[in-house]
This record gives C-alpha cells, structure tokens and sequence, in this order.
C-alpha cells in the first residue's frame, strides 16, 4: 500500500493536486477538515490498520512533522511512502490565497509563519521517492522527481 505525504505553506497547490491526482483512489487526510490532531489520529489510525491507500495534505514544514508520517507507515507495513514538495514564493501563495473564497481563506501571517518554519526536505529523510510540485504558468502542476 501507499502513503503520501504532501509538504509546502498553504496556499502553494496542495489540497487541488490531491483532488487531481488521488481523489478516487486514496483517503485524503487533511487538519484543515478534522480540525484537532485527535480526529487526525483517529481517521490515520484507522487508514494503517485497514492498509487504506492515504494522503496527508497538510502542511508538514519541519522534518520531524514529515518523520511522524513516514515513521507510522513503515511501521504499518506500507509498500510506498513518498514526500510530494510544493514550491512557491510566499507572495504567489499569498495572492493565490486572496482568490479563495472567505472561508477557505488563512491568515497571511500563518502563510509567512509556516514559510519561515519550513525544512526543505529531501530523500535523506527515508522517503521511497520526492517529488517536487509547482504552479506553472499555465495553471496546471509541474513535477520534478528527484534521481
């Protein structure tokens, strides 16, 4: 089985290229929706259990957020654990984030707030693979895996 683990400040693509990519095929776990790290846990637990296919889509900007993720997954047995970056300017993000309506919308300081917390990651954490996301001109995503 595989889990996801999506890693970038808000407003950088992550919650749309999940809707893209694994809408119909994984579990999308995301804080935004379960609101406290109880229900996150509840919802996570069970996915491991069942060997469910999973997304984390939050934002994770420090090594030991991501770690907890990929820890509990290769304790569980998962076959694939893969680290997807999203890279942006914080002030792309936060123009991105004036186009969400009202109640999608964060504080910009929580934007600046994650952006200076955030640890690029890389494959010397564990991860199987790290793919590196971002906005093209264009609209859609352009990915990057790392050799």
């Amino acid at each position: 089985m595989e889990m996801i683990v999506l890693c970038g400040i808000q407003a950088s693509g992550k919650s749309s290229f999940a809707r893209e990519r694994w809408y119909e095929s994984h579990v999308r776990i995301n804080l935004d929706m379960l609101r406290t790290r109880n229900r996150e846990d509840i919802v996570l637990y069970a996915c491991l259990a069942a060997k469910a296919p999973i997304v984390v889509d939050n934002t994770n900007p420090t090594r030991a957020q991501r770690l907890r993720y990929l820890s509990l997954a290769r304790a569980a047995g998962y076959e694939s654990v893969a680290l997807y970056y999203f890279q942006t300017t914080v002030d792309d993000a936060v123009a991105r984030n004036a186009t969400r309506a009202e109640q999608t919308r964060v504080p910009e300081i929580a934007i600046r707030g994650t952006s200076k917390k955030l640890e690029t990651p890389s494959l010397g954490e564990g991860w199987d693979r790290l793919v590196t996301v971002s906005i093209a001109a264009t609209g859609g995503f352009e990915t990057k895996e790392e050799p």
